[in-house]
């Protein structure tokens, strides 16, 4: 077989897996398309991020007040809100804002995907290959588009890693100039969300490896520049911020979530996890450990968090994207190399890039998806004969199936979703009094204040840091005309005295939940 041939049978596979991998990519644009104008909560916590927002924009403090009326706090760094904060400033609490801003960030961290691929081996198939992948995972799928600052922090964190991961091989002002970036990306990621600590550490482990010196002046820099930046919103605050991101965020490790969220992420992804493996090896005896594999290897090991309570898939976003790196590099290792190796080994050569093409394949027909509903979806849905999976109460069909802490999203918001949402705030208004509801954006559409946030109330009461007597009072004394509960997530009292206080005088339906609509007793 000449090498020309087995050239034009690679360009051929490697151009099928594209088009596979870029329908995934369509189908992932669909579901952003679909979201991104829905304007009541999609999923569990986004309306609290966008009131963070609009807290911001009025000179408020979003961690200082839950212990008195409206009885809100929040448990996430400032960096997403605040990047929020502008266009809620100018145009109001808009739901689209914020799911625009970490939809864009999901395209940033895939071009950044590409780019560490295209600059090391110069082959854009490959690179779109690498970049692709990340689209396709079911994880990624139904998190890109939702208003949480998750994808903004893995956003941030891969910037810092790509940048960073060549720095060494620069000249002396470039050097400095690529550390100085990747660091301060390194101290936005963390102001995103806590979770950056393990590419931090991922980063200071692999800088010690290159240069001893450097790696403890920048990071000794970092965490300066962090403690500052904590002195100051701690005084600022006082007190409630260090209360509400780290003493609020003790939750109890759930064993059987960490491991049911780790078997479906291994089914899903293994065929990228043996390529990097096989990349980290490559590496280990004939190459430099790339910054690229400490950071899979750090990654890995700290997605033991999506077993607390609270956590869930999203914890492995950032093992996902080093995955597609090392990948890509597996891919282009083998493409580039193998025409060069003597002859007896070139047999291996090909047969490993068969394999290794094989895998690519496997993969992309292990993390299937398809919306069930739409005019575009509903029909193709229909003549493939795809359905939901059985007690699967969304119009979505997901092969990843479902464990505890596996973000149920990914469906489409349908006309009745929109008409609901729109109905309850007419209940919160025609009340004529302030509403409590566990979904801020009912609050928000009726024009009030966001009163509470239930799981961070939560939080507090089961950490022994609340003491939820005054919002009892307020609701025994049926101070709220509506309250609205979808997973009855307030501490155990607040609960207690809705039942006590309260009835239920309706259920309305809305993405998959039962909204209860609690009004006050006579």
């Amino acid at each position: 077989m000449s090498l020309a041939f087995q050239s034009r049978v690679t360009q051929i596979a490697l151009g099928l897996l594209v088009v596979i991998l870029l329908v995934h990519f369509v189908i992932y644009l669909a579901f952003a398309a679909e979201l991104i104008p829905f304007p009541f909560d999609y999923d569990q916590g986004e309306g609290h991020e966008l009131y963070n927002a609009v807290l911001f924009s009025e000179g408020k403090c979003p961690y200082c007040t839950y212990e008195d009326y409206p009885y809100y706090s929040s448990n996430y760094p400032p960096v997403f809100h605040l990047i929020m904060m502008p266009l809620v400033a100018i145009l109001g609490p808009q739901y689209w804002i914020g799911r625009t801003i970490i939809f864009i960030s999901t395209l940033i961290t895939g071009g950044s995907i590409a780019w560490a691929i295209f600059r090391k081996w110069h082959l854009g198939t490959v690179a779109a290959i690498a970049a692709l992948s990340f689209f396709a995972s079911n994880f990624i799928y139904h998190l890109g588009p939702l208003l949480r600052q998750h994808l903004l922090m893995v956003m941030f964190e891969t910037l810092a890693v790509v940048i960073l991961a060549n720095a060494f091989d620069r000249t002396k002002p470039l050097r400095r100039r690529h550390l100085l970036i990747g660091f301060t990306l390194l101290l936005l990621a963390g102001y995103t969300k806590q979770l950056a600590y393990s590419t931090c550490i991922a980063v200071g482990l692999w800088a010690l490896l290159r240069n001893p010196r450097i790696a403890i002046v920048y990071s000794l820099g970092l965490i300066a520049a962090a403690i500052g930046i904590f002195a100051v919103a701690e005084i600022s605050t006082n007190g409630y911020w260090s209360l509400n991101l780290i003493a609020a965020n003790r939750n109890p490790f759930i064993p059987e979530q960490y491991s049911g969220l780790l078997r479906q992420f291994v089914m899903l992804h293994w065929p990228l996890l043996i390529l990097s493996v096989v990349s980290i090896l490559y590496e280990l005896f004939f190459d430099r450990l790339s910054l690229f594999s400490v950071w899979f290897v750090v990654s890995f090991a700290s997605t033991i968090a999506s077993g607390t309570w609270g956590a869930g898939d999203s914890y492995f976003a950032t093992t996902i994207v080093s995955a597609c790196i090392l990948s890509g590099n597996t891919l282009a290792l083998l493409v580039t190399k193998r025409g060069s190796l003597v002859p007896r080994l070139k047999p291996v050569g090909n047969l490993g890039l068969v394999a290794v093409v094989a895998l690519l394949f496997v993969y992309s027909l292990r993390v299937i998806k398809l919306p069930t509903s739409g005019p575009i979806f509903g029909p193709i849905a229909a003549a493939l004969g795809v359905e939901p999976a059985p007690g699967h109460r969304y119009p979505l069909y997901d092969a990843a199936g479902w464990t505890v802490g596996y973000a149920v999203t990914g469906h489409f918001p349908s006309a009745e979703d929109y008409a609901n949402g729109w109905y309850i705030v007419e209940r919160i208004e025609e009340s004529g009094l302030p509403a409590m509801t566990e979904d801020p954006g009912f609050m928000m559409r009726a024009g009030q204040d966001v009163v509470t946030n239930a799981t961070q109330l939560n939080n507090l009461y089961v950490n022994g840091l609340y003491d939820p007597v005054q919002l009892v009072a307020d609701i025994e004394a049926h101070r709220f005309g509506v309250i609205v509960l979808r997973a009855r997530f307030y501490p155990q009292p607040v609960l207690d005295a809705i039942d006590s206080a309260y009835m239920l005088d309706e259920i309305v339906p809305m993405n998959g939940f039962n909204y209860e609509l609690w009004v006050p007793k006579a």
